[in-house]
């Protein structure tokens, strides 16, 4: 990307921050945000919020450390995994998913493309022990596939879209252009 793509900017406001604010207006509490590389910078763009930063040493093995690091660091019973490269997230969906949790799934995911995906919502104890061993660049997927029917699935094409890249970015962008309303 040429830069940190949770301090890109949409709408005057980073990707890692529009994205806990969505969770926090969501209704998540305990709040963690497991930082890499640019931890100071990604913290300096979170202040202000009511969530924790920790900083994932293990960043460069890949998203499964962070993953890891983040679920270990969280206090409640069920965790939300959140992306923050996944800019049309929003609060609506995120409280979606939390409704899911509280109606009794154990594993909540969102739909979007064929499959199942983060963002996603995890309580039942297996599925935590197994997010706090997540290692290299495998992330919570794998636990949702195994799962299968047990995952409330809640269609969610907005999730579809991330930023890996310079090329995706500038089609966000471009897509929304002129949008004066929605993420």
């Amino acid at each position: 990307m040429g830069c940190p793509k949770q301090l890109l900017a949409w709408r005057g406001e980073t990707l890692v921050r529009r994205a806990a604010r969505a969770a926090l207006e969501a209704g998540v509490d305990g709040l963690v945000v497991a930082t890499g590389a640019e931890r100071d910078a990604v913290a300096a763009a979170l202040a202000g919020l009511d969530l924790r930063v920790v900083h994932n040493e293990r960043w460069p093995e890949g998203i499964g450390t962070s993953i890891a690091a983040g679920v270990e660091a969280a206090s409640g019973s069920a965790v939300l995994i959140l992306l923050a490269d996944q800019p049309g997230v929003d609060a609506p969906l995120l409280a979606e998913l939390i409704a899911g949790m509280r109606a009794g799934h154990e594993r909540v995911a969102c739909a979007y493309g064929g499959g199942i995906g983060v963002p996603a919502l995890f309580s039942a104890p297996s599925d935590l022990d197994a997010l706090r061993g997540l290692s290299g660049d495998r992330g919570a997927r794998g636990i949702l596939t195994r799962a299968g029917s047990a995952v409330l699935a809640i269609p969610a094409e907005q999730a579809a879209y991330d930023i890996d890249d310079p090329e995706d970015w500038r089609r966000w962008q471009d897509e929304r252009r002129g949008d004066t309303v929605g993420p």
